[in-house]
């Protein structure tokens, strides 16, 4: 759908040769060329705003996990994978940019002896990195409308799901792993889903861990969640084990608010775990919210 709208849009003006932009990064302030003839995406995430700009890149890693952006990485050469890219390929590739983020931030350095490279990586604050990343893409490819387009796409998401949520109560976010269950609060990994839409922690002292807070089902059932938000990692990442629904449905999360009114939501996993922060991935997950909850 993004990537549609921003084909249908057409830049009046291009800028001139040698031109080069300021952006915010991860690392700091950088200086790059506009308009970059060959790009390779390291960053899922990136790969997601990229494909909802239109813009066309030379080189990707894979696999990809998230199906929307196959059409934009269909065509593109292999770089590696998210965690191992491949230098001998990359130095092959004649590429004008590189962009890494996230999982491939620590190799960014190396990246950069090989070819122009920013690190996009998106984690304290997802919502207002994942916008400044929409907003910097869009400045350095030309593509300022179709950035301010998707933008208002968003924010249009984004206060309908604050509304569908307004009444809904507490919430907790847990994330299953096959069998295991960890627990996440407002400043944790995604936390973002509390403070951007504006819902209650059922528990206010979830520890602050990359990976959550290891918890049991006694635990679900004793914060008592009006909502209950899950995130099935197994799932996103492709691999087999029990579905989170299945892990979930036990007699003591039964005994939860969020259960017993059926107020559980089951996110789209892979776009909240491996391209969060994306421009379609943050809109279609606050879509998820807006029509999930609706009235």
């Amino acid at each position: 759908m993004f990537r549609a709208l921003a084909l249908s849009l057409t830049v009046v003006t291009a800028p001139a040769f040698g031109e080069t932009v300021e952006i915010d990064t991860y690392t700091g302030t950088a200086e790059v060329s506009v308009l970059p003839d060959r790009i390779a995406v390291f960053d899922i995430a990136a790969l997601d705003t990229l494909d909802a700009l239109g813009v066309e890149v030379a080189g990707v890693v894979s696999p990809l996990f998230v199906d929307y952006v196959t059409d934009t990485a269909e065509g593109a050469a292999s770089v590696g994978t998210l965690f191992e890219p491949d230098f001998e390929a990359i130095a092959a590739g004649g590429y004008d940019l590189l962009i890494a983020g996230g999982r491939s931030s620590r190799v960014a350095p190396d990246l950069a002896e090989i070819a122009p490279t920013i690190d996009m990586t998106i984690w304290e604050d997802t919502v207002g990195q994942g916008l400044a990343r929409l907003n910097a893409y869009g400045e350095i490819f030309g593509k300022q409308t179709e950035a301010a387009v998707l933008l208002s796409a968003f924010e249009q998401n984004l206060e309908a799901a604050k509304v569908a949520m307004a009444d809904e109560g507490s919430a907790l976010i847990v994330m299953t792993n096959g069998p295991t269950v960890s627990a996440y609060g407002a400043n944790g990994r995604f936390g973002w889903l509390h403070t951007a839409l504006e819902i209650p922690e059922a528990v206010e002292a979830v520890e602050e861990a990359t990976h959550g807070e290891a918890i049991s089902f006694e635990f679900i059932r004793d914060a008592n969640p009006d909502v209950l938000i899950v995130i099935d990692r197994a799932a996103a990442i492709g691999q087999e084990g029990d579905v989170a629904a299945v892990t979930l449905d036990n007699a003591l999360v039964h005994e939860t608010a969020a259960w017993a009114n059926h107020n559980v939501i089951y996110l789209n996993s892979a776009n909240v775990y491996i391209s969060s922060g994306g421009i379609q991935s943050m809109t279609q997950i606050v879509n998820q919210f807006a029509t999930t909850f609706a009235d």
